[in-house]
């Protein structure tokens, strides 16, 4: 590995060994030093040396076998071999006349809080030398990991909308395991020390849930429709137990609404949240997004209840444009913007002083209630 080469840390150990094997010093069955061994030699973390040997395996130059190592394949087919002096690993340099780019991992962008979130970024990006370049994971993990892989050799720094995931991503690790630049959006990884620009997820469920028990409702529902218990989403459901606790009311577990997948299409009448808002068993809900909202709006239409008369609903987030101030959601404002804003902020400062000593941010929005047309007093029901 040379001092000079500026490719990630685990493609310099690809490189490497592929040099062993297309010169013949490494043949067909030989064994790949321990990882121990790979350790001491390279001077890297685990998860780089994983990471390292699993792309070997993936492209079909070694293969493994459980319990005894790692052993050569030989030099794969489909291997094209470089042009003299042509590089053989993706440059973290950009090509003469390009402009640098800045890379953005989000899940999508179907909703206002992914657009205000981008519109901070490019606020602060406009007035600068770089270019942002989107890649989409669809809240898939494994997109996620392809995103990351592919933006950090194109870009000098990567902000990340993590994918709803139970566990970290090993992709974000590695990247703070290299000294990669980049910063966490709207969630953090517990236990994981980095740069990351969120909004305080326990303080939104309690701003909602105290002004929904000012306006007279005891049954609130909390219903969020991620198919991981991520971070964010405890954090705001604790805030929402927090909440009823301190007001001596007890915790209905009926009223936790998170087994469900609301999808893309109508919500039909055999589908668990339609039976839920049926049923009458609350008279609020706290949605942990936009999303959801909507569909629990659109379900009270399709059984002839009225928004806020019948049902009052509160959504983190404004699934409406919010212009000029006027929302049709009550809704928890988390922000987007400033927290767009502040992360590229964040990473241009890392940029410009990439050899300063690294000190983390964990920058922490305050959430604002806006009051809007679908939170009223409870009235009172008959029979």
């Amino acid at each position: 590995m040379s001092a000079h080469d500026r490719s990630p840390l685990y493609i310099q150990i690809q490189n490497y060994f592929k040099d062993l094997i297309l010169s013949g010093r490494l043949a067909e069955n030989d064994k790949i030093p321990a990882e121990k061994e790979l350790l001491e030699q390279f001077n890297v973390s685990r998860i780089t040396i994983a990471n390292a040997l699993a792309e070997l395996a993936r492209d079909g130059w070694i293969y493994r076998i459980p319990g005894r190592g790692s052993f050569v394949k030989g030099i794969p087919a489909a291997y094209d071999a470089p042009k003299p002096n042509a590089p053989n690993t993706v440059s973290t340099e950009n090509k003469a006349g390009a402009a640098p780019k800045i890379g953005l991992v989000i899940p999508q962008i179907s909703d206002y809080f992914a657009i205000r979130l981008m519109k901070g970024i490019s606020e602060v990006l406009r007035e600068s030398k770089y270019h942002v370049a989107v890649m989409l994971t669809f809240n898939s993990k494994q997109r996620e990991t392809e995103a990351i892989r592919e933006l950090k050799h194109q870009a000098e720094g990567l902000i990340i909308f993590p994918a709803d995931a139970e566990v970290y991503n090993e992709e974000i690790i590695a990247l703070k395991m290299e000294n990669y630049p980049f910063v966490l959006v709207d969630r953090n990884l517990p236990g994981l020390e980095t740069n990351v620009v969120r909004s305080d997820g326990a303080k939104g469920a309690m701003l909602a849930v105290d002004h929904l028990w000012s306006l007279g409702h005891r049954n609130i529902a909390v219903c969020t429709d991620s198919p991981q218990p991520t971070a964010s989403v405890e954090e705001r459901i604790n805030g929402y137990m927090e909440a009823l606790k301190i007001k001596g009311a007890m915790i209905n577990p009926a009223l936790l609404l998170n087994d469900f997948d609301v999808g893309a299409g109508k919500i039909g009448s055999g589908h668990p949240l339609y039976r839920f808002v049926k049923s009458r068993m609350a008279s609020a809900y706290i949605t942990l997004n936009s999303n959801l909202g909507g569909r629990i709006w659109s379900i009270a239409n399709d059984l002839g209840l009225r928004v806020p008369e019948d049902v009052s609903i509160v959504t983190f987030d404004d699934p409406s444009p919010g212009l000029e101030g006027l929302s049709f959601f009550t809704h928890l404002d988390q922000s987007e913007f400033d927290m767009g804003f502040k992360a590229a902020r964040l990473l241009l400062d890392m940029l410009a002083n990439p050899h300063s000593a690294r000190k983390y941010s964990n920058i922490v929005l305050e959430p604002k209630l806006v009051v809007g047309k679908t939170s009223v007093p409870q009235q009172l029901q008959q029979g």
